[in-house]
C-alpha cells in the first residue's frame, strides 16, 4: 500500500508526477482513484497528497481542478453513486422486493459501505458534504419513491398514503442492521420489509 505521506509535487524523491492529461478519462481516473483512498483510508487519510499519489499525478494538478479535498470528494461521489433503474416486474411488492435486494448487495460489498460510512461521519463536520449527502439520500431514494408513486396511481395503495415514510420504513432497517447492528442479512429479510411495509399501509388505510 501506498503511503499517504508521499506528496505529488515536483520536489518529492523519485519520478515526479505527470500531469493529469486532458479529456474525460483523466478526470474519471482522479475521481476514482480519490474514491479507493477514502474506501482504505477514511477521511483522516483523504489528502491531496494521497489522491495525487493514487492517480499518478501531481498535487498542483488537482489543485487546478479542485480547491479542496471537499470538493474533489463532491465530484468523486456524484460521479460514482447513481440511483437504480426501475424494476420491470409491474407488481408492486417484486418491484420493491427487487430494490431491497439490491441495496443489501450494495450494502454487503465493499466498497460501498465504507465509503458510505466515511461520508456519513464528514457530512457532520462539512457543509459541503452534507449538502452533498442529502443529495445522495434523495437520489437513492428516488427508485422507491416512483414505484409507491406508480401504484397508487393503479389504485394499488391507497391515496392517503404517506410514500416518503414508507421509503423511510423500506429502506431504514437495511442501514440499521449494516451500520448500526453489524449484523448480516438473512436469507428472505427484503420480502419481509416489504410485507410488513405494505400491510401496515394497508391497514392504515382499512382504519382511516
Amino acid at each position: 500500500m501506498d503511503g499517504l505521506s508521499t506528496s505529488g509535487g515536483a520536489g518529492a524523491k523519485g519520478t515526479p508526477r505527470a500531469p493529469i492529461p486532458r479529456g474525460l478519462r483523466a478526470r474519471e481516473r482522479v475521481l476514482r482513484a480519490a474514491l479507493e483512498v477514502l474506501a482504505d483510508h477514511g477521511m483522516p487519510g483523504f489528502t491531496m497528497e494521497a489522491i495525487a499519489h493514487r492517480a499518478a499525478a501531481s498535487k498542483a494538478t488537482l489543485y487546478r481542478h479542485w480547491s479542496s479535498p471537499a470538493a474533489l470528494l463532491v465530484d468523486a461521489m456524484d460521479m460514482s453513486f447513481q440511483p437504480f433503474p426501475l424494476p420491470a416486474t409491474g407488481q408492486l411488492r417484486t418491484d420493491l422486493i427487487e430494490l431491497l435486494i439490491r441495496s443489501e448487495a450494495l450494502l454487503r460489498d465493499q466498497p460501498f459501505p465504507r465509503l458510505m460510512a466515511a461520508v456519513i461521519d464528514a457530512a457532520e463536520r462539512e457543509p459541503a458534504i452534507s449538502q452533498l449527502h442529502v443529495q445522495l439520500t434523495e437520489r437513492r431514494r428516488e427508485p422507491g419513491l416512483r414505484v409507491l408513486t406508480q401504484a397508487q396511481q393503479r389504485g394499488e395503495l391507497p391515496a392517503s398514503a404517506d410514500l416518503e415514510l414508507a421509503v423511510d420504513l423500506l429502506t431504514g432497517p437495511l442501514f440499521y442492521r449494516r451500520f448500526i447492528a453489524h449484523r448480516a442479512f438473512p436469507p428472505g429479510y427484503a420480502a419481509a420489509i416489504v410485507d410488513h411495509v405494505l400491510a401496515g399501509l394497508r391497514s392504515d388505510a382499512s382504519r382511516r
